[in-house]
């Protein structure tokens, strides 16, 4: 089963869950993935892509004092992220991305870098939190946002087979 395939899957055995994406770093890249599967419209809400700290704040929710210190680059600030992509769209679940997709020299960033975060809704409007960093030394900009945005649908994947009772198997590539 392909990836696509298998999310959909996965977010449509009952009970359904609704899905968004908050984005930064791949810059629509994981919406487009997201949104190429057949039948996307049954589970997936949508989407923003917020390039700059005071877009991440108005619309997400971000800390603005956090987000400056860090450049809006962290496990936090895309935590925040997907809990803000959750609260925006209505979703039970949301992925966030943030990070360098190339080398940035002035903010000292010499690798590209970058965060994905996945946030699950509870009944009682708590969080299930998940994250991860990706590291891709020397990859080209189009390449590392590829490799952030397939960092964050496994990511998601493993997730709703552990939550569906499904662990096991590797993810498909």
């Amino acid at each position: 089963m392909d990836i696509g395939s298998e999310l959909k899957q996965l977010l449509l055995q009952p009970p359904r869950l609704t899905l968004a994406v908050a984005e930064s770093v791949t810059c629509g890249r994981l919406q487009a993935r997201i949104g190429a599967i057949s039948g996307a419209s049954q589970f997936f809400l949508g989407g923003l892509t917020a390039y700059t700290i005071p877009q991440k704040v108005r619309h997400l929710g971000v800390d603005r004092a956090q987000a400056e210190h860090v450049d809006a680059v962290s496990p936090e600030i895309a935590g925040q992220m997907a809990r803000g992509a959750c609260a925006f769209f209505g979703s039970d679940i949301a992925v966030a991305t943030t990070g360098y997709a190339e080398p940035v020299p002035e903010r000292g960033v010499t690798q590209p870098f970058a965060f994905w975060a996945l946030a699950q809704r509870g009944a009682d409007n708590t969080f299930v939190l998940r994250q991860g960093r990706v590291d891709q030394p020397q990859a080209a900009r189009v390449e590392m946002q590829e490799a952030v945005v397939d960092a964050a649908l496994a990511a998601l994947i493993s997730h709703l087979r552990r939550l569906r009772g499904e662990e096991g198997g590797a993810v498909p590539g």
